[in-house]
């Protein structure tokens, strides 16, 4: 899978920690982000499929960044990390594609919103914090797979392509506490074609050369 504009959103948007786990890592472009923005944390990536785990070491190994990546489904994983980061699989009911590696990073029959949002309370420290990136059609189901594992909301932002499209994309952060005020926002990442807008261009500068 080709570094995307999702990853890179949620690579630049997601609060950090100490113990970070990246859910899904496939080539490690957000593990290695929250590397690059939080230098002194440990950083895990977690893949079931091997050739990504290949690739996002590899990444790893070339980059200046340390990241470990683990080859294991979610399930398998133990320890406590105060940032767990996720950019899930996000067709829920079309038809797969023939090619089984894009197949299980795009369909969310490896890795469901209620198996992920389970797992993120099981490994999340009490004051932990889950970050995803998810399409308009799937923010429903994602908050309500949050709400029944026990994850409260606390950031929301819908993510406009241009400011006169509808939001294609959500960036959401969860905890197991209540928050008194969720951080809601609409931003754009483009004002005209091929013009990253100040929020977008802002959030990315540190990782566009």
């Amino acid at each position: 899978m080709k570094v995307g504009t999702d990853g890179t959103l949620l690579g630049a948007w997601a609060h950090g920690g100490n113990h970070i786990l990246d859910v899904g890592t496939g080539t490690g472009l957000i593990a290695l982000m929250m590397a690059q923005r939080f230098p002194e944390a440990v950083v895990t990536g977690v893949d079931i499929d091997a050739d990504a785990c290949l690739q996002a070491r590899e990444n790893a190994m070339a980059s200046p960044f340390k990241v470990s990546v683990i080859h294991a489904d979610v399930a398998e994983m133990d320890g406590s990390f105060d940032c767990i980061v996720s950019n899930p699989p996000y067709f829920n009911n079309s038809l797969k594609c023939p090619d089984d590696q894009r197949s299980k990073a795009r369909h969310t029959s490896i890795l469901g919103y209620s198996k992920l949002m389970q797992h993120a309370y099981r490994l999340l420290t009490d004051n932990g914090e889950l970050s995803l990136i998810v399409p308009s059609e799937g923010k429903s189901l994602m908050e309500s797979e949050a709400s029944l594992q026990g994850l409260f909301k606390v950031r929301d932002y819908a993510v406009r392509t241009t400011p006169s499209k509808p939001p294609r994309r959500y960036l959401l952060a969860f905890r197991k506490h209540r928050v008194e005020n969720v951080e809601y926002a609409e931003v754009v990442l483009h004002d005209a074609p091929n013009v990253r807008s100040a929020w977008y261009h802002e959030l990315t500068k540190d990782f566009y050369l």
